[in-house]
């Protein structure tokens, strides 16, 4: 078997194991969600999805195969997560990777030096860094900031550049919850040549599907609402047309980024309470929402489910859902720490869509990489917090932040 070639490999797995690529056509989306895609028929009949925790796999005979050689290059536990993943987005093909920058970084490299590449510009500062510090200062790729949100400001973006090569969306932004049109998006990029990425991370497929719309890539930090424990850092790339598997494959398997299956077999598990988790999210964070718009010390408050949100309606249309993430300004910078240091129940710490209610502040951590007067022109002020709005009673929500707030 050729490992270098990802349809030579799946064509394989398929006809060995006797996938039947139609199996699922029909089903909702939670269904999809519990039952996985389903691929791997197990002798002991397990209703979890086996754990094949094996670096490496015997072949019966010179030339012949199991379909699996070694995990670096395909594993059946990260190959049914990955299956799953694209059934739930629509794609042809997830790759599943050890963290969401390995996954961005692995997009990166479709591109060269002298490439122009727009991207949000309040990307999570983590991005931000790899773009500005990795890929722009070392290999000469042209990442340009551009407020997606303002059709008028791409058009003038793109009317400046002549190699534009993708569009690097994330929609709602990290944490000013800006929501950009995706379809218009996709018609302006093609128009031009290039891809349309969209980070779809705070809505996931669930409530978001940028294929649909006209995306060529998604991305996920996998680790926030797709796993919702906590507990695993992982990413995704996740491929619309069949063209880009190659390209696309060849570093995820040349540059050993793969996800390991005990991690594949978690994320698994956690898939299955995905549209439970978010609907019950989504629920408090509307309520949440209301009770800090109403705060005597809160200044401003962006959810994108808020009907005063400047695109709210867009949001209506592209989107099925609003998700469970909430930035809010308090009236001093003082305030804002005192709060971090008051919160009880709510978790100050990093990271997002896990069951726990999370708070955090980006202007020192999640952002801390993106130069202060860039941060203050887009609105990550010293008085800005983001929530993570858990699966607790929103009563409870309520009443931590209510003391924090005093």
């Amino acid at each position: 078997m050729d490992d270098s070639n990802f349809k030579a490999m799946a064509d394989e797995i398929e006809g060995l194991l006797g996938i039947d690529r139609s199996r699922n056509a029909g089903l909702g989306f939670a269904t999809k969600a519990v039952h996985g895609y389903g691929a791997f028929p197990d002798a002991a009949g397990s209703v979890s999805q086996p754990l094949y925790q094996t670096a490496t796999f015997a072949h019966p005979a010179l030339h012949r195969s199991t379909g699996f050689a070694y995990s670096r290059c395909g594993n059946p536990t990260v190959l049914e997560l990955e299956d799953t993943i694209a059934l739930l987005e629509g794609g042809c093909k997830a790759l599943a990777y050890c963290s969401g920058m390995a996954a961005i970084s692995s997009i990166v490299k479709l591109f060269e030096a002298g490439d122009v590449v727009l991207v949000s510009d309040d990307l999570y500062g983590g991005t931000h860094r790899l773009f500005q510090d990795v890929y722009a200062a070392r290999y000469g790729i042209d990442f340009r900031s551009v407020d997606f949100s303002d059709l008028a400001a791409v058009e003038s973006a793109c009317a400046e550049a002549d190699q534009i090569k993708a569009f690097f969306v994330e929609t709602p932004t990290n944490p000013t919850m800006k929501v950009a049109d995706i379809r218009a998006l996709a018609e302006l990029a093609h128009g031009r040549g290039a891809l349309l990425i969209v980070d779809n991370t705070f809505l996931t497929c669930y409530f978001q599907r940028p294929f649909e719309l006209g995306a060529d890539l998604v991305i996920y930090s996998g680790t926030k609402y797709l796993c919702g424990h906590n507990d695993v850092i992982c990413g995704f790339v996740v491929i619309r047309d069949e063209e880009l598997i190659e390209r696309v494959f060849m570093d995820y398997m040349s540059e050993g980024d793969a996800l390991g299956p005990f991690d594949a077999w978690l994320m698994l598990r956690s898939l299955k309470t995905l549209t439970l988790r978010l609907d019950a999210q989504q629920q408090r964070a509307q309520e949440i929402c209301t009770f800090l718009k109403g705060h005597p010390h809160v200044s401003r408050v962006l959810y994108v489910g808020d009907p005063d949100h400047p695109q709210y309606e867009l949001s209506c249309a592209q989107s099925t859902g609003f998700g469970a993430m909430i930035s809010f300004y308090t009236d001093s910078v003082e305030r804002a720490e005192r709060v971090l240091e008051r919160v009880q129940l709510v978790t100050f710490a990093e990271s997002l869509g896990g069951v726990e209610s999370l708070i955090t502040y980006p202007a020192v951590q999640t952002h801390g990489s993106i130069p202060a007067e860039i941060r203050e022109r887009i609105g990550i002020t010293d008085t800005l917090l983001r929530l993570s709005v858990g699966t607790e009673d929103a009563a409870d929500l309520v009443a931590d932040l209510d003391q924090a707030l005093a």
